[in-house]
C-alpha cells in the first residue's frame, strides 16, 4: 500500500508499508534477539497432529462426538495460527523527494503490529505530512539519518602570531 501525498510546503512524500514476516531485532529487544525458526515449530506442529491422530484412532466405535465438540476443538487449535497471521509487524515508511541518485531527501521509519495497525498509521502519517509538511513527532515514524545528513564541522582553529606573547 503506497500513497503520494503533497505537504502543506509543497513537497512530495511517499508513504508505504511492507509486511515483514519476522520481527524486526531493535535495541529494546536486544536481550530477546532468538528467533525459533522453523524447526521448533515443525516440531511442535508434528506433535500436536499426531496426537490429535491417537486421541482419534484411539476413541472407541461406541462414542459419539458432538458436532459442537470438534467446533471448539477447531477453533482453539486454530486460534494461535490466526492470531499469528493478524498480528504480524508492519514496517512503515515515508520518504521525501529525490536526491538525485535515487535516495529520498528525508526519510521516516517505523514498525506497527498488525493490518488494521498499520492502515490506521498510514492514514495518520499521510494526514500529519498534509497539514505539518512532516509525518508526527509523537507516533511510531522516526527519521532516519544518513550519513549524508550528518554536518561535519572542523574546530576553529586560533590563528597564532608572533605579537600574541
Amino acid at each position: 500500500m503506497a500513497k503520494t501525498v503533497t505537504a502543506a510546503d509543497g513537497s512530495q512524500w511517499t508513504v508505504h508499508s511492507t509486511l515483514e514476516w519476522r520481527t524486526p531485532a531493535t535495541a529494546i529487544d536486544f536481550e530477546h534477539d532468538i528467533s525459533a525458526g522453523r524447526g521448533p515449530t515443525a516440531v511442535m506442529l508434528s506433535i500436536v497432529v499426531v496426537l490429535a491422530l491417537i486421541l482419534v484412532v484411539w476413541t472407541p466405535k461406541a462414542v459419539v462426538v458432538p458436532a459442537w465438540v470438534v467446533l471448539i476443538l477447531v477453533l482453539v487449535l486454530l486460534f494461535f495460527p490466526v492470531r499469528w497471521v493478524l498480528r504480524r509487524p508492519y514496517t512503515l515508511v515515508a520518504a521525501m523527494g529525490d536526491d538525485g541518485e535515487g535516495n529520498p531527501k528525508e526519510r521516516w521509519v517505523g514498525t506497527v503490529r498488525g493490518a488494521y495497525k498499520q492502515r490506521q498509521q498510514i492514514a495518520r502519517t499521510v494526514r500529519s505530512i498534509a497539514f505539518e509538511s512532516r509525518p508526527a513527532v509523537e507516533g511510531p515514524l522516526k527519521p532516519v539519518v544518513t550519513p549524508e545528513m550528518i554536518i561535519t564541522t572542523e574546530p576553529t582553529k586560533k590563528k597564532v602570531s608572533a605579537d600574541d606573547d
